[in-house]
């Protein structure tokens, strides 16, 4: 039997899907058209209605194009919409939990022929381990550490769907990491959903620590965190990222607002002035850092003078990317109930606005790097062009033919919105 997974959302999404990809081939072939496949497995995201919307019309034409396949959907989206999910004519619907047994409810689906149907409502969740080998298509490697958030953003339903924050036991973390080093993997990403939670609820242990002792696995190159909350950003992190080169100097911390009306309305757990207050000792750790951020715009009760502060406060920090989201109202959250919500084309037109600054602020951050020796981890090598990243994620086009998972350096000769165009320093 063969078998597709269609993967929906962020990090922790994909690593798990790779996962679960390891466990099927045990038994099943991988299969790159899920319109021939007898399985497919839709890993599906509740970031936003958006994500939602997309998740529910894949399953249905997987449904259509597919219709005898064994369909087996789990994730946030189908947790955070159950019963809406169960019209679907899906054969397996899971939510967080059992990832890690896809393969057996597979197995008791095929012997039974019965709809299969599981979710953990405890808010208290054991940490499921997962793990992966060798991740086949790229040259940096994942590995989930943590799970669950209890920050309880006012417009955010992931603590609902992904439960309390639980981390994977430290030694089972180095032991992948060596693995995939031993797979010949030199970058390695840590991500959780609420990252800089590692080991919080054990109190035996933080990131800190973890990256610590990562960084004495010999052949590992490069570490690097997929994403941060700045209320987790501790001395004790700056201190490691100041001393500890092995870290990539490539930091993503939220910030959805610049004002602090709108902040304290989302319960974020900082105002701006403590916000840029650690970014400027990050900078001072690490004067090369390249810092990205997740914006919300026309959240309830924005006026346009928040939002303008909202962008002076961008302005201010030099982000050198910021993903922009217009505010989506998610039930079960807080500020689904809020007044004042804003209508869609104001929410639009302040993402146009801030887009455009992004994309000004992304080339400007480039625009320091030209004519400079930057090192490149290759990635990837098609039509007599090698692509890879900077340790503080610039994205580098070489029109030259190069080996995949090394590292070269390079001069920056043209730079773009998105990418810096380099030749070999020969």
């Amino acid at each position: 039997m063969t078998f597709n997974i269609i993967t929906f959302g962020c990090k922790v999404n994909s690593y798990e899907s790779e996962s679960i990809k390891e466990q099927l081939l045990n038994k099943y072939k991988y299969n790159e058209d899920y319109k021939t496949s007898d399985i497919v497995i839709v890993n599906t995201c509740s970031v936003t209605n958006t994500a939602d919307n997309k998740c529910k019309k894949q399953i249905r034409s997987v449904r259509r194009d597919n219709p005898h396949c064994i369909l087996v959907v789990c994730g946030c989206s189908s947790e955070n919409h159950r019963e809406e999910f169960n019209d679907l004519n899906i054969d397996i619907l899971i939510g967080n939990s059992k990832k890690s047994q896809i393969t057996s409810l597979i197995e008791e689906y095929i012997d039974t022929n019965d709809k299969l149907i599981y979710f953990d409502t405890s808010r208290v969740k054991e940490f499921e381990n997962m793990s992966v080998k060798s991740f086949s298509d790229l040259t940096r490697a994942y590995i989930k550490i943590e799970d669950g958030c209890n920050n309880y953003c006012s417009y955010c339903v992931i603590p609902y769907v992904r439960g309390s924050i639980r981390s994977k036991k430290m030694d089972l973390v180095i032991e992948e990491a060596k693995e995939l080093v031993n797979s010949g993997h030199k970058e390695i990403v840590l991500t959780g959903i609420n990252l800089g939670a590692y080991g919080k609820e054990k109190k035996q242990y933080d990131l800190v620590d973890l990256i610590r002792e990562l960084s004495k696995i010999e052949k590992l190159e490069r570490i690097r965190i997929s994403s941060i909350e700045m209320t987790e950003i501790t001395d004790k992190f700056i201190e490691e990222l100041a001393l500890n080169k092995k870290i990539c100097g490539h930091l993503h911390i939220s910030l959805q607002s610049g004002s602090d009306k709108i902040l304290k309305l989302m319960n974020r757990k900082y105002t701006s002035e403590e916000y840029l207050n650690n970014i400027n000792k990050i900078k001072k750790a690490r004067p090369n850092i390249n810092l990205t951020t997740d914006v919300i715009v026309g959240f309830p009760g924005e006026t346009e003078e928040d939002f303008r502060d909202c962008i002076d406060f961008c302005k201010k920090v030099g982000f050198s990317k910021i993903h922009v989201f217009p505010y989506s109202k998610r039930d079960q959250t807080a500020s689904a109930t809020m007044k004042n919500q804003l209508d869609n084309t104001t929410k639009k037109n302040r993402a146009r606005k801030l887009i455009a600054i992004d994309e000004q602020m992304q080339k400007e951050f480039h625009e320091k790097y030209l004519n400079q020796k930057v090192d490149v981890l290759i990635e990837e090598v098609n039509d007599n062009t090698s692509i890879g990243h900077t340790e503080n994620y610039i994205k580098v086009e070489i029109p030259t033919i190069l080996n995949k998972n090394e590292t070269y350096t390079t001069i920056v000769t043209e730079v773009y919105v998105d990418k810096v165009l380099a030749k070999l320093d020969i």
